[in-house]
């Protein structure tokens, strides 16, 4: 079923009509397995018919500026896990990367990994924008430099240590943490936040605003984690604005934490 979400989300900015019918498979298969039920399917089906019935309206009107809200909202719900008839499975519980390294819980959230759907139903260019400008190469090699450095800062802020890590449940977090979380939330506040207050504020003040909120939202940890997911919103967000591309960000989202699960203590160091 998993994988099925996967191919859905990969097939969603280049073959969109293939798209949606794996993912009616894997909603399907979810509903069998109990992962969703019946408040879901009704949430998920009125959400369609809405989707479906209003994608006419023209764009530059009012209306579909409700339309988008109205979508924009029911993501922000489901990045919340605020829609009731959800039920994420835990694919780890609990599990231990490291000597040093805390206690991690993984989910496969449903709920959150549909968000680049709705968002592209409601913002077309969400997968990609036309770039401003094209930026040499040594500047991407400076930004790619960037992950790991920030990891360092935490280091050196006493938030991580150097720890080696190759856990037996490694393809487990890549498969849920590339198209589940990293998408869903480069989607969410790259694809969306980020270009659509560019087009109202200019490119670097959505960067800031976007970085900041993105920080926010990592309150749960502490305030080294808003400064910490802060500054990894600035390189997300560069990444965004230089390629143009959502996948670009979200790899650079991915590449973070897979660097920082191989080599650092993870989530975050436990003395």
């Amino acid at each position: 079923m998993w994988i099925f979400f996967a191919i859905s989300l990969v097939l969603l900015p280049i073959k969109r009509d293939i798209s949606v019918w794996v993912l009616l498979l894997t909603l399907c298969l979810a509903y069998i397995n109990q992962v969703i039920d019946l408040s879901a399917v009704a949430f998920l089906v009125l959400l369609l018919l809405f989707a479906q019935t209003t994608s006419r309206i023209a764009h530059d009107s009012l209306g579909h500026l409700v339309r988008e809200a109205i979508l924009l909202l029911a993501a922000i719900a489901l990045f919340t896990h605020h829609i009731p008839g959800f039920h994420n499975v835990k694919a780890l519980d609990a599990v231990i990367a490291g000597t040093h390294s805390a206690p991690f819980t993984l989910y496969f959230n449903v709920d959150k990994a549909l968000i680049p759907f709705l968002l592209f139903s409601a913002f077309p260019t969400l997968f990609y924008r036309q770039r401003t400008a094209k930026h040499p190469l040594w500047q991407w090699m400076l930004l790619m430099l960037s992950l790991p450095g920030l990891l360092f800062l935490a280091v050196g802020l006493k938030g991580l240590t150097i720890e080696l890590h190759n856990p037996p449940w490694l393809w487990t977090f890549i498969l849920a943490n590339l198209f589940f979380v990293s998408l869903a939330e480069e989607a969410l506040f790259r694809g969306y936040l980020q270009q659509r207050l560019a087009m109202w504020l200019g490119d670097y003040t959505a960067l800031f605003i976007t970085a900041v909120t993105f920080g926010l939202v990592h309150c749960s940890g502490g305030m080294l984690m808003v400064i910490f997911a802060g500054l990894a919103g600035i390189l997300y967000g560069l990444s965004w604005m230089w390629s143009g591309r959502l996948w670009v960000s979200t790899l650079f989202h991915f590449s973070l934490n897979i660097i920082h699960l191989l080599f650092f203590t993870y989530p975050f160091y436990q003395r």
